[in-house]
């Protein structure tokens, strides 16, 4: 077989190979893809209900529930409970993204920081975050303040907790390179460290994305007077569980959004890397 026909048939199987990948790859596809489980969800809420098969009392059409967040953001009353629950949980997060982060740098790059860090951090991380509520009421009192901290401690912990094993299972071989060709401390971190923890760092930034939604829907029952989980408390009292659904919606929206703008941001951030999502 002459050389052209070897490299042909070379070619041709690496274009089949990269084929295969790309039919393979969740990456590949279209984000609209991922609405197409809630739609499917809908579809069957909406078909069971037509057909008489669910408890309108227990579960309203989803129709009804449509009708309830009209009405609900025409009088007023919805626009301002979910800014009130954006503001908790962006306050929220950005403080558990701060402290995560710097937490997991001072661990991860000194062993005298992850003497003193990583133990504490693990302590934390056993003991739940909701059921330190009553303590920081005591500490904090029934304000925003301790809402925001409580969210703050449930989203550092996934990040401080991804990052550092990231940290942590950097190459040795990419150190021992970075000192035999002289690197600074700054160039090492910007070089070695922070692409090697960034993969860890996206996934622990995912769970406390959603952790901070977790978080909220819970706190907004407490000692609150505003915000989607006061409004499906007071639903509650009422018996309205149009309403209660209208709530879970939204926190649902909320929820897959935020995880959206993550992982675009992860796949953008990360293009360098070639695996089955890239």
């Amino acid at each position: 077989m002459s050389t052209t026909a070897v490299a042909a048939v070379e070619d041709e199987d690496e274009t089949h190979r990269v084929r295969r990948r790309r039919r393979l790859s969740p990456g590949r596809r279209l984000p609209a893809a991922r609405l197409a489980g809630p739609a499917l969800v809908i579809a069957l809420w909406a078909v069971a209900s037509a057909a008489g098969q669910l408890d309108p009392g227990a579960i309203p059409a989803p129709w009804t529930v449509l009708r309830t967040a009209g009405r609900l953001w025409t009088d007023g009353t919805l626009p301002g409970d979910v800014l009130t629950s954006l503001e908790r949980a962006t306050y929220g997060f950005l403080i558990g993204l701060t402290a995560g982060v710097a937490l997991a740098l001072a661990s991860g790059l000194s062993r005298v920081g992850e003497a003193l860090i990583d133990g504490t951090v693990q302590l934390n991380r056993a003991i739940p975050p909701l059921g330190l509520i009553p303590l920081f009421i005591l500490w904090l009192g029934i304000g925003e303040t301790f809402k925001i901290t409580i969210i703050a401690i449930v989203v550092y912990i996934p990040i401080y907790l991804n990052t550092h094993a990231a940290l942590s299972g950097i190459d040795s071989r990419y150190v021992e390179l970075a000192e035999v060709q002289g690197l600074s401390r700054f160039r090492f971190i910007r070089q070695i460290v922070i692409p090697g923890a960034l993969p860890g760092f996206f996934v622990g930034l995912r769970l406390g994305v959603t952790g901070s939604w977790l978080g909220l829907i819970v706190l907004e029952q407490i000692n609150a007077t505003s915000g989607l989980g006061y409004m499906m408390f007071q639903a509650q009292n009422y018996g309205q569980t149009d309403v209660i659904l209208v709530g879970l919606l939204i926190y649902g929206v909320f929820g897959l959004v935020s995880d959206s703008v993550v992982r675009l941001v992860e796949r953008r951030v990360l293009s360098w890397r070639r695996t089955l999502s890239s």
